[in-house]
């Protein structure tokens, strides 16, 4: 295994290196997804008309699920898994933009996963909308050697268009709903179906070929709806749609509680991450309660909370009554958002100490200011070394560096302006409500918004191993480097006991 981002600034990506074999991957065409293009915006419109215009999710994921239990889908929505008491499962976030920062994470995540059970995707299986032409290359191609079953819970993004396409992959081909009731003129819902993003007509005919390149037997999973749970071995695994908004229906909220009771120990799988970037995120439940109240039940025996949808590495080991459940973020495939927005951790009795995040907040820092050095023709300005972006995060947050700085780092009014302008956090204690709101426009509005730089991309994702006494979890680095595809930097370990 080779140096992570903790030892060198070599095993973070950082200096002269070979790029890796994931080229070879992908097809001879990869049209570039840009978020800051107007196309990609008003195709992507389907969030911000269900804030504005009342969110329907809640009542197609009803009928979709109605349609499945036709089809005999189980009741329960529980896939059964005939595993031994030791297995080992794969788990990946954010995949589907189909560039060089999904095709990067494949040549590691086949090496360190090739003797796992399955695999599971935590949300956004396709950018920008979730469409069936867009799986050929964001879904089967770069997966086509994985040799077992991938699960996936969907994201916002595959909502945009009501989950059809995600719908007909992963659960058997799954008929649509019937339609709603065509809504009473100029009433909310009249507008937001008169604005509603759908899918072509001709969307997913080349989807038959696509499932050419997965075909193989051991590579099938059916899975009952958009939310499950798979028992495997001696833990049960649940995975729950959080649909456009962030939040779950009733009927779901329902189905939760009941598949959450009995001391099986269990892990959630989730669209949308209840810790991240220092801030407790529950998740609502319609009528009352959240998902975090299910998870903190200590008769419901879950024993960590994994989400995506955030593109970074995040975990916090939460105290819970005695007992810590581990909150991770694994949002990893797309391009990465930034960590060293996140402030000094103190969430939960959980401090920095306790915390880890990957990539490093300097290492995220000194990737930001190379990018927008290079967009604003500011390089000399703007671009920061890894060990000067290193040694000024230190001091904003007032903590020990993750990798200690070289002997050349200074901190500067030059570096203090940069880190200031790109969004780097702070001790809580200083950190005013004007910063607040600063930072949380920085991390939504001024990300990437597409791929079109160079290594190191700064990606990752999970291995669970699990035994009768523990599970222990892992999160490898990808960073678009062949060093790092040979053998994937292990960035974080923790080993969360069973009994």
């Amino acid at each position: 295994m080779s140096d992570s981002s903790r030892d060198t600034a070599q095993g973070a990506g950082w200096g002269p290196s070979e790029r890796g074999a994931y080229q070879q991957l992908m097809p001879a065409h990869v049209e570039k997804l840009s978020w800051l293009s107007p196309r990609t915006l008003w195709a992507a419109r389907n969030g911000v008309l269900a804030s504005w215009f009342g969110d329907p999710t809640g009542r197609t994921r009803s009928r979709l699920v109605a349609r499945q239990a036709e089809a005999g889908a189980p009741a329960d929505k529980v896939i059964r898994r005939d595993v031994p008491d030791r297995f080992s499962f794969l788990v990946i976030g954010d995949t589907g933009e189909g560039d060089d920062c999904q095709y990067a994470v494949v040549p590691g995540l086949l090496k360190v996963g090739q003797d796992t059970d399955f695999a599971v995707i935590a949300s956004d299986v396709i950018y920008p909308v979730g469409s069936a032409d867009d799986y050929d290359s964001k879904f089967f191609r770069p997966y086509q050697d994985y040799r077992a079953p991938i699960y996936a819970i969907p994201g916002n993004h595959d909502w945009y268009e009501d989950l059809g396409a995600f719908m007909r992959v992963f659960c058997a081909d799954a008929p649509p709903p019937a339609p709603e009731p065509a809504p009473r003129p100029l009433t909310r819902a009249w507008w937001r179906s008169l604005l509603w993003h759908r899918p072509r007509a001709a969307d997913g005919q080349r989807l038959a070929d696509a499932r050419k390149l997965r075909s193989a037997p051991e590579q099938q999973g059916v899975q009952p709806g958009p939310y499950w749970a798979i028992d495997a071995g001696p833990v049960r695994i649940v995975g729950i749609d959080t649909g456009l908004l962030g939040t779950i229906d009733a009927e779901q909220g329902a189905w939760l509680r009941e598949v959450s009771r009995g001391p099986q120990r269990k892990i959630l799988i989730t669209g949308s991450p209840l810790y991240v970037d220092g801030e407790h995120h529950p998740c609502a439940i319609e009528g009352g309660g959240t998902v975090d109240d299910i998870v903190r039940d200590p008769e419901h025996h879950y024993v960590a909370a994994i989400g995506g949808d955030i593109h970074n590495y995040q975990r916090y080991p939460v105290d819970v009554d005695g007992r810590t459940i581990q909150y991770v973020v694994a949002g990893g495939g797309a391009f990465m958002h930034a960590t060293h927005t996140i402030p000094r951790v103190s969430v939960a009795n959980v401090t920095e100490r306790d915390f880890r995040c990957y990539p490093l907040r300097g290492d995220s820092l000194a990737f930001y200011s190379r990018l927008y050095g290079r967009r604003l023709r500011l390089r000399r300005f703007f671009t920061l070394s890894e060990s000067e972006a290193t040694a000024v995060v230190a001091e904003r947050l007032g903590i020990e560096p993750g990798r200690a700085p070289g002997p050349e780092a200074r901190v500067t009014r030059r570096t203090r302006l940069v880190a200031s302008l790109l969004g780097t956090g702070g001790r809580p204690d200083r950190t005013s409500r004007f910063r607040l709101p600063v930072r949380k426009l920085y991390t939504q509005l001024f990300s990437p918004g597409s791929a079109t730089y160079s290594p190191p991309f700064f990606k990752c994702f999970l291995r669970l191993d699990v035994t009768p006494e523990a599970v222990r979890l892992r999160c490898h680095a990808a960073t678009g480097n062949r060093a790092q595809e040979l053998a994937p930097p292990l960035e974080d370990e923790v080993t969360i006991p069973l009994k």
